[in-house]
C-alpha cells in the first residue's frame, strides 16, 4: 500500500472513529465536563456546529454527527479504492460505519476488563468516561449474568455477542451486496 493512502486512510478512519464516540457519548448521557469528553467535542465541533442547523437530531440521536461520519467514511473510501460509484461507496460507507460502532464498543469493553485487574482510580477521567460509554451495552449482560462469587463474566459475553454481530454484518455485506468491508 502507498504510504500517501495509508496515511489518508487512518487519518478519516480516525476522525470518523472521534465523531461516532462523541454520537455515542452523547447517546450514553455522559459526563460533558470530563476532559476527554470536552477534547471530543472541540475536535469536532467545527464541522458538526454548520450541520447540526440543516440537520436536526432524532429522538436523541445526532443525526448531524452521524452523517458527518459516513460522509468521512465515504471521502475516505473514495481516495483510499479510487471508486466514484455512489452506491458502492455507501454501502461500504454504511457497513464500516457499523462496524466501527461496534468496534468501539468491543474495545472499550476489553479495555475496561482489563483496567479492572489493576483496580485504576475510579475518578480518572478515561475511566469514567470508559464507564459511562459501555454502561448502555454492558447493564444487559450483567443482568442476563449477574456476578458469580464476586467475578463478573459478562464482559466475557458482551464481547462474543459483539464479535458475533461484527462478523455478521462483514458476512452479510459480502454476501449481499458483494463488498468486503
Amino acid at each position: 500500500m502507498n504510504p500517501f493512502v495509508f496515511l489518508i486512510d487512518i487519518v478519516f478512519q480516525l476522525y470518523a472513529t472521534v465523531l461516532l464516540i462523541r454520537v455515542l457519548l452523547q447517546w450514553a448521557r455522559a459526563d460533558f465536563y470530563n476532559p476527554i469528553t470536552q477534547f471530543i467535542v472541540k475536535i469536532t465541533n467545527p464541522p458538526v456546529l454548520p450541520l447540526r442547523r440543516i440537520i436536526p437530531g432524532i429522538g436523541g440521536l445526532d443525526l448531524a454527527t452521524v452523517l458527518l461520519a459516513l460522509l468521512v467514511l465515504a471521502i475516505k473510501i473514495m481516495l483510499v479504492y479510487q471508486t466514484v460509484n455512489p452506491l458502492a461507496v455507501s454501502v461500504v460507507a454504511l457497513g464500516q460505519l457499523l462496524t466501527l460502532c461496534i468496534s468501539i464498543y468491543l474495545y472499550g469493553i476489553i479495555i475496561q476488563a482489563i483496567l479492572s485487574w489493576v483496580n485504576p482510580d475510579p475518578y480518572n477521567p478515561a475511566v469514567s468516561l470508559l464507564n459511562s460509554l459501555t454502561f448502555p451495552v454492558m447493564k444487559h449482560f450483567r443482568r442476563l449474568m449477574p456476578p458469580i462469587s464476586g467475578m463478573d463474566i459478562s464482559p466475557i459475553f458482551a464481547i462474543i455477542v459483539l464479535m458475533f454481530l461484527q462478523y455478521t454484518i462483514r458476512y452479510l455485506f459480502a454476501g449481499v451486496f458483494g463488498v468486503q468491508i
